[in-house]
């Protein structure tokens, strides 16, 4: 290999090296300025309703995250650290949209959680998981002898000056 390709090498490598350094800024003021593909483009949300249910969604799965390890006989206390993870992100949801008087509610639905796990628990001769049950809106399941969240019932209603929307949801964990 001659010195005047071994040059061109480093040279290329190093271009390299800066275009990769120019994306870390852009990277950073990308999530630094909360972009995210779900965030509406425009400051206003014209929607709040669908605002909250995604906002529930992404705050229910991170709960569940939250969940530790629990025996089956112990899923009261699975449901419990649930709630405690959730809580501040419900919160938050109901006090999103106070300033433009806009003002969301959001309950637990036990019936539309147990007509849930009724009709949607996996299970059949090809899984091995265990029993179904909601516990105060949330739904869990046995599985592999400890305790899984796999749903919550919520109701959202949504008071604005134009009216108000009532939702009524069942957001499977993901």
């Amino acid at each position: 290999m001659s010195c005047e390709d071994r040059d061109r090498g480093q040279l290329i490598l190093l271009a390299a090296a800066v275009a990769a350094a120019a994306l870390v800024p852009m990277a950073l003021a990308y999530l630094t300025l909360s972009a995210h593909p779900d965030v509406a483009a425009t400051a206003e949300h014209d929607r709040p309703a669908e605002d909250a249910l995604r906002a529930l969604d992404r705050a229910a799965t991170n709960a569940s995250t939250a969940v530790g390890r629990h025996p089956w006989g112990e899923r009261e206390r699975a449901v419990d650290e649930f709630d405690a993870a959730i809580a501040s992100d419900v919160r938050e949801i109901e006090s999103a949209w106070l300033t433009e008087t806009v003002a969301v509610d959001v309950a637990r639905n036990a019936t539309v959680a147990e007509r849930w796990a009724t009709t949607n628990c996996p299970r059949g001769p090809n899984r091995a998981f265990g029993a179904c049950e909601a516990i105060d809106g949330v739904v869990v399941q046995e599985r592999a002898g400890e305790t899984t969240p796999l749903a919550v019932g919520v109701d959202i209603r949504v008071t604005e000056p134009d009216g108000t929307a009532a939702l009524t949801v069942v957001l499977p964990i993901k």
